[in-house]
């Protein structure tokens, strides 16, 4: 089915692909698809809860069964990648998610509409590795390949705020159904595009068989892990099932790197995990992904609940983040990337959206939304634009062609696992911090109807500053961690720092950006 690429011109280095540009587009579009479907459904779920007669206690698993099928068999998929081919991967996972999309679109009840989530979730875990570690074998020019993933990154970190406008849009104008049917189209013109247009370079596939024990001990671990931040929500960090599922989840993970260490044909080789800059990449992205899903949690309800925005005013009020994203990544971290070593744009990058973070902490329930959310959100976006660049390219740093597809799918798994922990971990402070906000405020609730009400607003907003600040430190942590363990120098440069995963005699992969 794969179509191969241009024989290595006369002096053995690989030629560049004619069609590479062409199949940005695809990849691109496959990854919006991807990336719009995390927040468009979180706008359409009341509707949907109404229409199909889901509970209050299970709305919850139309979001997490999507989370714990894509989170939990992104190694997998990594590897089927790798085993299969990219492309071959790539266009089953665009038909699958759309089959998936269509079956979600026509739910008649909960478990349809259950089962369609996870079976996106379980396509979207072949689809996410397969689209980076194209990019990471077809862009071999430093300064193209900075571009293209200047791209890629901007979609990656844009897409989820485009999919609050789509989501309010379709929900408001047409039905919730349609926040699954958009998907078809995505879909079938970037799989269509991509079965024509890609073509991937020979000898990148991993043969080796596949390893059963690993895939078991890594999915069990990763769903435990998930579904353990999921539930600590809701049920609280004590409860007996929460614990239980931490203690699972530590247990399987420690056996599956064990495991790793043993076999001779490692689902995860830990050649792609030691590797100090590829370490860090994936350390300082799971770590600033948990401040960023806290982020759009505490703004969305914060636009909504406290402002009385609509659905559609909410998704436009995200827009300064996106222009900062597009900017931060395409004109400062692609033009840069050849330039400085990638620590120099990931660290300012953190601290940069740290200080947009530490503007939030002022939020107030009267707070103007141009003189206090708008400057934060641009800082945020330019400052997460500039990191994802370099770090989206470091994800593949060094990695032989053959484990492209595993190494790609790690980088997703951090920020999965991020975005999961992120949302639980802050809610859970910023619900502990109202609480206690509205214990030692309860007098101020006697003046009437009027007062308990402007005292409720006001112990939300405390609550969101309070997990805010959490997300100050986070960033920083992610600063932190970017500028001490990534050390590669520039791409192309003498001094940078081979990656010790490549493999014997192939050559060195300049350093990439991953979602």
């Amino acid at each position: 089915m794969s179509k191969t690429a241009p024989s290595p011109a006369p002096g053995g280095l690989p030629q560049a692909d004619p069609s590479r540009w062409k199949a940005l587009v695809f990849i691109a579009l496959a990854q919006l698809m991807v990336v719009l479907d995390a927040t468009i459904v979180n706008i359409a779920l009341p509707s949907a809860q109404q229409d199909l007669g889901i509970s209050d206690a299970n709305r919850q698993w139309v979001i997490t069964a999507y989370a714990l099928a894509f989170g939990g068999l992104l190694l997998f998929g990594g590897r089927i990648s790798d085993l299969w081919g990219r492309k071959r991967t790539f266009v089953t996972g665009l038909i699958g998610f759309a089959a998936a999309s269509a079956l979600g679109g026509a739910a008649t009840g909960e478990a349809m509409m259950l089962g369609a989530r996870a079976l996106q979730g379980a396509f979207g875990a072949l689809l996410a590795p397969a689209a980076l570690s194209l990019l990471a074998v077809m862009f071999t020019d430093a300064k193209e390949r900075a571009k293209a993933f200047g791209i890629y990154g901007a979609i990656a970190g844009g897409g989820g705020a485009v999919g609050l406008i789509l989501g309010g849009f379709l929900t408001e104008y047409l039905n919730w159904r349609w926040t699954f049917f958009v998907n078809i189209p995505f879909a079938i013109v970037a799989a269509v595009g991509a079965y024509f247009v890609i073509h991937e370079p020979k000898g990148g596939r991993n043969r080796a068989s596949l390893d059963i024990p690993g895939v078991v001990l890594s999915t069990l671990g990763l769903v435990s892990l998930v579904y353990g931040f999921t539930r600590a929500e809701s049920a609280g960090w004590t409860d007996g099932l929460t614990l239980g599922l931490f203690v699972a989840s530590a247990v399987l993970l420690a056996a599956f790197v064990f495991t790793e260490a043993k076999v001779r044909s490692p689902l995860l080789p830990l050649r792609v995990l030691t590797e100090r800059n590829r370490g860090g990449v994936y350390l300082s992205l799971g770590l600033a992904v948990i401040a960023m899903f806290g982020l759009f949690l505490f703004l969305t309800y914060y636009l909504q609940v406290v402002k009385g925005y609509s659905p559609v005013k909410t998704g436009f009020a995200f827009l300064p983040m996106i222009a900062g994203m597009i900017t931060g990544s395409t004109q400062i971290g692609a033009r840069l990337m050849t330039r400085v070593a990638p620590r120099l744009l990931m660290g300012p990058g953190f601290l940069t959206a740290a200080v947009g973070m530490l503007l939030l902490t002022q939020l107030e329930v009267g707070s103007s939304y141009p003189a206090l959310i708008l400057p934060a959100q641009l800082l945020l976006g330019l400052g997460m634009g500039m990191a994802f660049m370099p770090a989206m390219s470091l994800a593949t740093h060094g990695v032989a062609p053959v484990d492209a597809g595993v190494a790609s799918a790690m980088v997703n798994t951090s920020q999965q696992v991020g975005g999961a922990i992120g949302t639980a971990l802050l809610n859970t402070i910023a619900a502990s911090a109202t609480t206690d906000y509205l214990v030692s405020h309860a007098a101020e609730a006697a003046g009437g109807k009027q007062a308990a009400l402007a005292l409720q607003a006001e112990a939300m907003v405390h609550g969101y500053s309070s997990a805010i600040w959490w997300a100050v430190g986070i960033l920083v942590a992610s600063a932190a961690i970017a500028f001490t363990m990534v050390n590669t120098g520039r791409p192309g440069a003498a001094g940078a720092v081979a990656g010790s995963g490549a493999a014997e005699g192939s050559e060195p992969q300049v350093p990439v950006i991953a979602h």
